[in-house]
């Protein structure tokens, strides 16, 4: 790795008696950069100045057909899962893709699999479940016009 090969360098610049300003000059990096380096080095030795792998960013722990297999599931119905209603939450998805793939992600990143996946965040009509939509009609023929009189 270049930068691993960089930090050594620094360190053992600095070992030969160069200052933080000198090392920073010689590896074209700021001085700011050499300081962590050299006290990784103190902490840990040669440990101290190996690459660490970077945490975070988008990262895709489903492959394509995995989610191909995940749109099949959620088509399914949230009530197949055994939930109450028939709607999907990102919380929802998050325990399907746990308990049907093992894998443990976050609210995010199911957001990311939506969209990847062509789906779009859609909010449920708030109708009644008895709706009559004739006595609606009738309501609106019949008492909207008597309303409207005694407004006059």
């Amino acid at each position: 790795m270049e930068l691993e090969a960089r930090r050594r360098l620094a360190v053992a610049l600095l070992r030969l008696g160069h200052s933080v300003s000198e090392v920073a000059q010689v590896v074209d990096v700021w001085p700011s950069s050499v300081y962590p380096w050299r006290d990784a080095y103190e902490a840990g030795g040669d440990a101290g100045l190996t690459l660490n792998p970077v945490k975070g960013g988008p990262s895709t722990k489903l492959s394509d057909e995995q989610l191909t297999a995940l749109a099949a599931l959620l088509e399914e119905g949230p009530q197949a899962y055994g939930f109450d209603t028939d709607l999907w939450t990102l919380k929802r998805i998050v325990m399907v893709i746990e308990q049907e793939f093992d894998v443990s992600v976050g609210q995010t990143t199911v957001w990311r699999y939506l969209q990847k996946m062509g789906w779009s965040c859609q909010k449920p009509e708030q109708r009644a479940l008895k709706r009559d939509a004739n006595a609606i009609r009738r309501w609106k023929q019949e008492m909207i016009p008597t309303l409207e009189k005694k407004r006059e």
